[in-house]
C-alpha cells in the first residue's frame, strides 16, 4: 500500500475536533488551562487560506482562536505545528486551490523553515506583498517579518 499523501492526510479527520483534559501541573501552568483542543489539519488549513495578500497571521492567533471556537482554554502546540506544515505541503501537492501558507509565521513574526521550499521561498513571496525582515542570529539564522504586529489578519 503506498503511503498517504499530503491532501490524504489533510483530509483524514480522525476523531477531531476533541477536547482533552489534561492532568499534567507543568503543562497546565505552561499553557493556561487543562482543556486542551485538537483541531483537524483542514480548520488550519481553512484559516491559512483566509489571509489576504499584504497580511500574515502567526500560529499563536490561529492556535487562540480556534480554541475559542471550540471552547477549550487552549490548541496543542505540537499538532498544530504538524498541520500548519500538512496544510502547506498538502497546497504544494496540488495542481490548484493552492493557499497562501507562507503568510502563516510562526511566533514573533519568524519565517518557517518547514514550509515547501524553505525560507526562501516564503521569503520571496512576502516580499512580492511588500513586507521587508529582521534578521537575527549568525551561525543559525532566522528570518522575522518587521512589525509584523501591524500585519495581522484579524480572524473574528
Amino acid at each position: 500500500m503506498a503511503p498517504k499523501t499530503f491532501n490524504e492526510k489533510l483530509n483524514d479527520s480522525k476523531d477531531m475536533p476533541k477536547v482533552i483534559n489534561i492532568e499534567d501541573e507543568k503543562s497546565i501552568k505552561r499553557y493556561g488551562g487543562e482543556n486542551m483542543l485538537i483541531a483537524p489539519p483542514l480548520e488550519y488549513n481553512e484559516i491559512m487560506d483566509k489571509i489576504p495578500n499584504g497580511k500574515v497571521i502567526t500560529i499563536s492567533e490561529i492556535r487562540e482562536f480556534l480554541a475559542k471556537k471550540h471552547n477549550a482554554e487552549f490548541t496543542c502546540p505540537m499538532t498544530a505545528g504538524i498541520f500548519i506544515s500538512l496544510a502547506a505541503q498538502a497546497s504544494e501537492e496540488r495542481e490548484d486551490d493552492k493557499i497562501p501558507f507562507w503568510r502563516t509565521l510562526k511566533k514573533d513574526g519568524e519565517l518557517n523553515p518547514k514550509y515547501p521550499r524553505g525560507i526562501e521561498y516564503q521569503k520571496e513571496m512576502l516580499e512580492k506583498e511588500e513586507h521587508s525582515f529582521i534578521k537575527k542570529g549568525r551561525k543559525n539564522i532566522k528570518y522575522f517579518v518587521e512589525n509584523y504586529e501591524d500585519k495581522l489578519f484579524n480572524l473574528e
